[in-house]
């Protein structure tokens, strides 16, 4: 599930929030689950992963994540994201673009403290997404961190939150015989213009 830490009032977080609770109701499962795009400007090419959204903040959606990953260092050189969101349980996919950045080391520090030693222990043990022997590695290096970690280990700098912020929402809402509804909301400036698109 995702945590609401407050409620923007800006129409597209309300409308966000109402099919969230819609779905909710419907029994979506992995409603946190949320793709994330980026651009890896060495290969120039783009590349996308599936995160779990963790906070809604006013305007900040945030998750979590190794600072020393391929995403990380697409993050740094290239801001700007794009997010997909699709719930089969009320049939609605949310896309996004948004820019990204880290969180305070304070928000960090909070939300690692409060996770299980286990989830602490992997993101301490793995260097994310580099390439091994053999997954007996990763079994290996997450039981030996996981038996000398203590409710006292400090979250590892190499570790932490991400907040992006969007600019622009699309929520699709699947109808018979493809009569989709297509609502949009852009951020021009201060105000948010909103439109609907043809399926």
């Amino acid at each position: 599930m995702i945590k609401f830490l407050n409620i923007n009032s800006e129409k597209p977080y309300i409308h966000f929030q109402s099919l969230y609770q819609e779905a909710l109701d419907k029994g979506q499962k992995g409603i946190e689950a949320i793709s994330v795009s980026s651009y890896n400007q060495i290969k120039n090419e783009v590349e996308a992963r599936y995160v779990n959204l963790k906070y809604i903040s006013n305007n900040d959606w945030i998750f979590f994540s190794n600072y020393n990953s391929p995403k990380a260092s697409q993050f740094e050189s290239h801001s700007q994201v794009s997010i997909l969101i699709f719930w089969a349980s009320i049939n609605t996919q949310i896309r996004m673009k948004a820019k990204i950045f880290k969180t305070s080391n304070e928000f960090s520090d909070e939300h690692f403290q409060g996770r299980t030693r286990e989830k602490n222990a992997l993101a301490i043990s793995s260097n994310q997404s580099q390439i091994i022997n053999s997954f007996d590695e990763v079994e290996k290096n997450f039981n030996e961190t996981l038996q000398v970690m203590t409710s006292e280990t400090p979250r590892p700098n190499f570790w932490g939150g991400y907040s992006f912020t969007p600019y622009y929402f699309e929520f699709w809402q699947g109808h018979e015989n493809r009569l989709n509804k297509r609502h949009v909301y852009e951020q021009l400036g201060t105000e948010w213009a909103e439109r609907f698109l043809q399926p």
